[in-house]
């Protein structure tokens, strides 16, 4: 069966208070844009209304899919919701965010031929990042750890991204971590492999607090790139890091 032109998968946990609103606000943007697309949301261990909300929104809106997972992992909802998506073209959003610009923009240089991935920079010359100072230099910090100790070339991997699928589904195949670190994995692998890799700058602000605090995500985080390091310097992929990942 064809599938539509564009798929967006939004990983969301605890979002009750801004999912209806979010997603009535992305699918009139993308109606206005007059392309076929799917909205997947991938809830991951919500404890208030949100995988509720999230099940009556799709049987709303015939564009809408959902899926749920038991625990709370950013990134094994992303790379669930990206292997289902049918899209040509897949966009990675963020509940908080839902930037129609970013789409529009995005979706021209892929259909341009001039990048398979297209990566939303809240850090590079152009960008515009309201977020609070430590959130700022947590950024940076974690952008400079990734360039010295995996080869990253770039000045983000997380948040907002655009992409070919066919071009990014055997990367997203050899991902080996979950959580935080998958979209950070995706992107280097990515660059390692010679897909055709674009930045363009985007505006952020925080609409609420982070659903964990940043302090208490730096150990996982840590435990992370040393298998993601492992692996790509030494070819080793344990298999504990799935199920570090999962936790």
């Amino acid at each position: 069966m064809t599938g539509p032109a564009l798929s967006v998968v939004i990983p969301v946990h605890n979002e009750a208070g801004l999912l209806e609103r979010s997603v009535a606000e992305l699918c009139a943007g993308l109606d206005a844009m007059a392309i076929e697309y799917e909205v997947i949301l991938a809830e991951n261990g919500s404890v208030d209304a949100t995988p509720a909300l999230a099940a009556a929104i799709s049987r709303a809106r015939p564009q809408v899919r959902c899926f749920s997972i038991a625990a709370p992992n950013y990134g094994r909802a992303l790379r669930l919701g990206i292997e289902q998506a049918r899209g040509l073209w897949l966009i990675c959003e963020e509940i908080d965010l839902c930037d129609l610009d970013f789409h529009r923009r995005a979706l021209a240089l892929l259909r341009a031929g001039e990048a398979e991935l297209v990566i939303g920079s809240k850090a590079m010359r152009g960008a515009l990042d309201r977020r609070p100072l430590h959130r700022r230099l947590a950024t940076r910090a974690y952008n400079l750890a990734l360039r010295l100790t995996l080869g990253f070339r770039g000045t983000d991997t997380h948040g907002l991204k655009a992409m070919r699928r066919a071009a990014l589904a055997p990367v997203v195949a050899r991902c080996i971590v979950d959580a935080d670190v998958f979209a950070s994995e995706l992107v280097i692998r990515a660059q390692r492999d010679g897909v055709r890799i674009r930045e363009i700058p985007v505006a952020l602000a925080e609409k609420r607090a982070p659903s964990v605090h940043l302090l208490r995500r730096v150990p996982k985080v840590l435990r992370l790139l040393l298998r993601l390091w492992l692996s790509i310097h030494l070819g080793r992929a344990p298999a504990s890091a799935r199920r570090e990942g999962r936790r």
